[in-house]
């Protein structure tokens, strides 16, 4: 989508036609983004990171997971207004261009590339940590397989993208919703090595329900893990470029994010929580792997790893998919490589996403040099820069409902609940996190790196101004 294309696109029929126009294949079905929009939910935050908070917060993790979960609504619900307002691919990084500049954009842009790239990263990480379940192989090795397989099928075509998102999150959502059901039938029927003493009690009787070394307090420092758990749910909205069908599948995509989140998160939490005391889950561990090995359940334990497995696959093609459209994007606009908008005949972007899985394999670099603390250097990383393209949604929001209210702008057919006031919520939840963030002196690196990274943006940007000051990319909106 270029800026000039933009300007001239405020209509919501005309926008919607613009994918054919930047060179992409609609071949996303409603039931392919459905199952992508359910998956993004689901990935290695909850199967990983949720035995770290877990052993540090207790069962009021529920609560952390249940107050995000209702800020993340209020995200998506953003998004989903100004994607129907106008349904473009690459849209934060266009909503950011159109409602705050151009060097927002370009921030934006970039910067969510980054954030995919640090989260492929995690995610490869994760895959390799859940193979040596199986096999002593060296983590590094695992690692570079993965990379190269998904690179492979991320350059066939977007329709082979999505179906392996929709069986990847297929495998994620059966897991999820058996471990439920087994665990309700332990509490009710007492079967397996955990029926004698699963109860719901234990989500008060440990120490209470805030049983962390410092209370409260201990909840709000895993609120760092609880929205890396969350990280990826946006993916709908890079996804609307090549969507059959955007006006009518991504709303009822992101309307299901409330009751993913009740009964993936909160429901799942509630019931592993009840089955086997939090006092007997360890950080880095599975939360779900452990559960089912306290439950006497071997097989069940390995079918949940092979689960786990597939859900940091899952997130890591979705890195593979979102880089290339991200770069391409910016180049579209001038504030990248004109390289990278060269897309394949199936209609991928080539140059972007070899030259982003490329950047992935520091991972295998990583994995090779620190095997056991690989997971816990990135994540931190990866939330700080996942944060951005949130925080630039819900201020685009804001801006984009002040002007359809005072009728610059079209109304969007997809209203935020809550207007612009969810948005100031949110935002200011976000603000917390990043608080609490510098206070752990373990992601505190991350805090430590966004200045440089954004001092690199800007120099950046500042050169590429300089070399075409006239450039549409770098003209103010009016």
């Amino acid at each position: 989508m270029t800026s000039v294309r933009v300007d001239k696109q405020h209509d919501g029929s005309e926008a919607a036609d613009s994918a054919s126009g930047e060179g992409y294949h609609r071949a996303l079905g409603a039931r392919q983004i459905q199952m992508i929009a359910i998956g993004g939910a689901i990935g290695t935050g909850l199967f990983l990171g949720a035995g770290k908070g877990i052993s540090k917060a207790g069962p009021s993790l529920i609560l952390a997971y249940a107050l995000a979960g209702l800020v993340i609504f209020f995200i998506m619900r953003a998004l989903g207004e100004l994607l129907m307002y106008r349904p473009v691919s690459g849209s934060f990084s266009e909503y950011a261009r159109e409602f705050i500049g151009p060097f927002a954009g370009f921030v934006t842009g970039w910067t969510y590339w980054l954030f995919w790239v640090v989260t492929g990263i995690t995610e490869v990480t994760a895959a390799a940590t859940y193979m040596t379940y199986w096999w002593d192989i060296p983590q590094w090795l695992s690692a570079l397989v993965f990379t190269i397989i998904l690179y492979g099928a991320n350059l066939i075509s977007v329709k082979l993208f999505g179906e392996l998102e929709f069986w990847f999150s297929m495998v994620k959502v059966t897991a999820i919703v058996g471990m439920i059901l087994i665990c309700a039938g332990i509490l009710t029927l007492g079967f397996s090595d955990a029926g004698d003493t699963a109860s719901i009690t234990h989500l008060w009787d440990l120490g209470g329900f805030f049983a962390g070394e410092n209370g409260i307090g201990s909840t709000l420092m895993t609120l760092q893990m609880v929205m890396f758990a969350f990280l990826a749910v946006e993916l709908v909205g890079v996804t609307a470029g090549e969507s059959k069908d955007p006006k009518t599948v991504l709303p009822k995509a992101i309307n299901t994010v409330p009751w993913r989140i009740a009964v993936f998160y909160v429901g799942a939490l509630i019931m592993i929580l009840s089955v086997v005391p939090w006092t007997e889950f360890q950080p880095g561990v599975s939360p779900f792997v452990a559960a089912f090995e306290k439950m006497g359940l071997g097989v069940g334990a390995a079918i949940v790893n092979f689960v786990v497995l597939t859900a940091a696959l899952s997130s890591c093609n979705s890195g593979m998919y979102s880089t290339g459209r991200m770069l391409r994007d910016l180049a579209l606009n001038g504030q990248g490589p004109k390289v990278f908008t060269r897309l394949t005949e199936s209609g991928t972007p080539l140059v972007g996403t070899t030259f982003s899985a490329a950047l992935m394999m520091v991972g295998v670099w990583i994995n090779y040099q620190w095997p056991g603390e690989a997971f816990n250097y990135v994540v931190s990383f990866a939330t700080i820069s996942g944060m951005w393209a949130w925080i630039m949604i819900l201020v685009c929001q804001i801006r984009y409902r002040l002007k359809a209210d005072r009728g610059e702008l079209p109304q969007s057919s997809f209203k935020a609940p809550g207007g612009i006031w969810a948005s100031v919520f949110a935002l200011a939840f976000i603000g917390l996190v990043v608080v609490t963030m510098g206070m752990d002196a373990g992601n505190r690196v991350a805090l430590y790196g966004a200045p440089v990274w954004g001092l690199l943006l800007a120099v950046s940007y500042l050169v590429l101004k300089a070399r075409n000051p006239e450039g549409a990319a770098f003209a103010k909106r009016s």
